[in-house]
């Protein structure tokens, strides 16, 4: 069988084996690519929209529970202001009607004072007065500065001078007479001097009243009343028990004179008026109490309406917002599965181009063996054949260089088969190796390749540390990326922070790029960057395009070379 015959032959032998490669292939790329953890949208999305959601909810319904707050504490401030505000009306309704009745009363005393002074004074009160005025008062005030015994015992002797005038009894008769079945319980009448000339209480005759404030302002010209209540108070009809009062000190003047005689004291029994005005206060304190009850009762239902239209609110906002959850988890839903869909079929693009990979180094490797096998045997006859023709033709120049040639370029074809099986060999493991001899050999293979038609330049970096990859890995990087590129193509090595970098870059000519050049490139550097990131390394590009850069980490151990 010649050499041909035998390499179709094993060519045949791979292909049929090849054809039960893919399965157990694919099972363990699609394992490799498992490794990477995509992006969980949905779950993120979740956790995400719940916690926003129940963050919302919250900041809701706190707002809404403030907002009920400070409904409520309005309303009670509302309300303890109107109590406030009635509780002081009624207060001061109360003390008006007081004042009113004190006035009315003082009115009323007034005009019994007229009435006293028009019938008594001139037949029986002036006689007395000036009578009167013949009693010293100096003995008395100047004992009540030092001693109030003897000053009381002082005006009790002129109290009994004064009721034995004469005309004092007929007096005190016709005062009594004039007063019986009125409201008057006690009148009393004083010269200008504060002596008591006339009380219907005989003992009060005598008394000095000079520094009376009532009796100051009568003296005055000014009419002064008093509201007292009195729980024993001595009147015309004898002595009676827990009485409202209201005493008026009245200046007395005669015959339309301004000037003032003598000052009457009448005290008026105002308890059925001071009832009634107790029993109106009463009534309003009730009504009061009775609109206050409305108002609270009104404040209560009001509050529990908003509460119920604040509960009503927080439910239709939780249920638009489990309506837009839900509408929401449903589109990122879809575009999970989208995505899910997507990535499975990028991983099984790329799980196939990297088992295409796999099938045409594996057929490059066993083609390279075969011809190395078939080759080497006759290169080796071939190079013995040459030795020994040399060694025959001694002093024949022409024939012993002939003889050198023909083993010059068995050792070169030797050497071309060596590199092309280590170029082809599929190793899938991680290996300490350096990346020079990878490359080296790439952009060798590259050489060979009629459709590849842009040059390469590479320059290997000296002294660069070793790293742990997958060899295969990078020959898959750089067959993927090299054909994308068009025009002069300079590949570099050298050190860098993470470990080694491996510098593409490229001057392009003058040949556009068409659109479906275009998408085959960014197909090419879906795999280009995955198997960067299955190396541990990364990529970046620029100079839009023109320039790429690969990172990859490298591993200091004792029995590097370096």
């Amino acid at each position: 069988m010649s050499i041909l015959a035998n390499i179709r032959a094993r060519q045949r032998g791979f292909q049929a084996v090849s054809l039960d490669f893919p399965a157990a292939e694919r099972a363990a790329a699609t394992k490799a690519l498992g490794t990477r953890r995509p992006f969980q949208l949905l779950r993120y999305f979740s956790i995400a929209a719940l916690l926003s959601f129940a963050v919302v909810g919250v900041a809701l319904y706190l707002m809404e529970r403030r907002e009920l707050e400070f409904f409520d504490n309005v309303q009670q401030q509302q309300s303890r202001l109107f109590r406030d505000a009635q509780a002081e009306l009624s207060s001061e309704t109360e003390q008006a009607a007081r004042r009113s009745l004190v006035k009315a009363q003082e009115i009323a005393n007034v005009n019994l004072t007229h009435l006293f002074a028009n019938s008594l004074w001139d037949a029986h009160v002036a006689p007395i007065l000036i009578r009167a005025q013949a009693l010293s008062l100096d003995q008395c005030r100047a004992g009540k500065a030092g001693d109030d015994k003897a000053a009381q015992a002082c005006q009790g002797e002129i109290g009994l001078k004064l009721k034995s005038l004469p005309g004092f009894r007929e007096l005190d008769q016709r005062a009594i007479a004039t007063m019986r079945n009125s409201n008057v319980f006690k009148i009393k009448v004083f010269d200008l001097r504060g002596l008591t000339i006339y009380s219907s209480d005989h003992s009060q005759i005598g008394e000095d009243k000079r520094a009376n404030a009532g009796w100051r302002s009568a003296v005055g010209g000014k009419a002064a009343s008093e509201l007292t209540h009195r729980a024993h108070f001595s009147s015309f009809e004898g002595v009676v028990e827990n009485r409202d009062l209201i005493s008026s000190y009245i200046p007395v003047r005669r015959n339309n004179s301004p000037e003032v005689v003598g000052v009457f004291e009448i005290y008026s029994d105002v308890t059925p008026l001071l009832e009634q005005v107790k029993v109106s206060s009463e009534q309003l304190a009730r009504l009061i109490a009775a609109n206050q009850g409305r108002i609270e009762q009104t404040a209560k239902r009001d509050f529990q309406i908003a509460a119920a239209n604040a509960g009503e609110l927080l439910r239709v906002v939780g249920g638009l917002l489990i309506l837009l959850f839900a509408t929401l988890l449903y589109i990122v839903r879809r575009g999970q599965a989208i995505i899910d869909e997507q990535r499975a079929a990028q991983e099984r693009r790329i799980a196939q181009e990297h088992l295409w990979h796999r099938e045409k180094m594996a057929a490059m490797s066993a083609l390279a063996a075969n011809v190395s096998h078939e080759t080497g045997n006759a290169l080796t006859v071939i190079a013995a054949l040459g030795q020994q023709l040399a060694d025959r033709l001694q002093g024949d120049d022409e024939a012993a260089e002939a003889a050198d040639s023909i083993q010059q370029q068995s050792r070169r074809i030797f050497s071309m088969t060596r590199q092309i099986s280590a170029f082809a060999t599929v190793n899938d493991r991680p290996e300490y190796t350096s990346v020079n001899p990878v490359i080296e050999a790439v952009c060798y293979f590259f050489s060979f390749d009629r459709r590849f038609r842009s040059p390469i330049e590479f320059r290997p970096g000296q002294n660069l540390p070793w790293c742990d990859l997958v060899p295969d890995y990078l020959k898959e990087v750089l067959m993927n990326l090299l054909p994308t590129l068009s025009g002069h193509i300079t590949i570099e090595t050298g050190p860098c922070a993470k470990g080694v970098r491996i510098r593409v870059r490229v001057e392009p000519d003058d040949q556009p790029m068409s659109a479906e050049d275009e998408s085959h490139r960014a197909s090419r550097m879906e795999i280009v960057g995955q198997r960067v990131e299955d190396m541990g390394g990364t990529l970046a590009s620029g100079e839009q395009g023109r320039l790429f850069d690969i990172e990859l980490p490298a591993v200091k151990r004792e029995d590097s070379p370096h």
